[in-house]
């Protein structure tokens, strides 16, 4: 049996990042899988993040929280759920932010400075980080990663000439 210091990977992100991957059996292998796809999975990232917005907006529990101003948008805000569309320009920008995540998770380096991005990107949808006004729930996270997983996984087992 492995010791984990649970005190250590509570206060360090790659420490945590490490204790993760190991825990799911996610290694070098698996990356340079990821990275392999980039080609042809990076073209393919708007057709994935309008699909999530999609998603997203199909459930009043999830369309909620766009209407808040998200950290780092300066433009006009939706004045509440039903006057916010798939168009409007803050979604237009989360969009773009949704785009520049997905490209790096099949382009960067998993490295200490990539683990800080996604821990970032974590917590912008807390309280943590970004709006303080936005706090998305755990169940809310959990059904967009298996969502956005699901997509990744359709898309990239489709794909010819990639390892399965």
């Amino acid at each position: 049996m492995q010791h984990v210091d649970t005190a250590k990977i509570n206060t360090d992100i790659v420490a945590r990042y490490q204790y993760l991957a190991e825990f799911i059996g996610f290694t070098k292998e698996d990356i340079d899988v990821i990275h392999s796809t980039a080609p042809i999975v990076g073209p393919l990232v708007p057709s994935l993040v309008d699909a999530v917005y999609v998603k997203n907006f199909s459930f009043d529990a999830t369309k909620k929280y766009f209407v808040p101003r998200q950290a780092g948008y300066e433009g006009e805000l939706p004045t509440d759920m039903e006057h916010l569309d798939l168009n409007h320009p803050q979604i237009k920008f989360r969009k773009m932010m949704l785009g520049r995540y997905l490209t790096k998770v099949v382009t960067a380096e998993y490295d200490e400075k990539f683990v800080e991005y996604i821990d970032w990107v974590g917590k912008i949808h807390t309280t943590k980080g970004g709006n303080s006004r936005i706090n998305v729930e755990l169940v809310h996270m959990n059904a967009l990663m298996g969502f956005v997983n699901d997509a990744l996984l359709a898309t990239v087992n489709g794909l010819e000439g990639v390892p399965q």
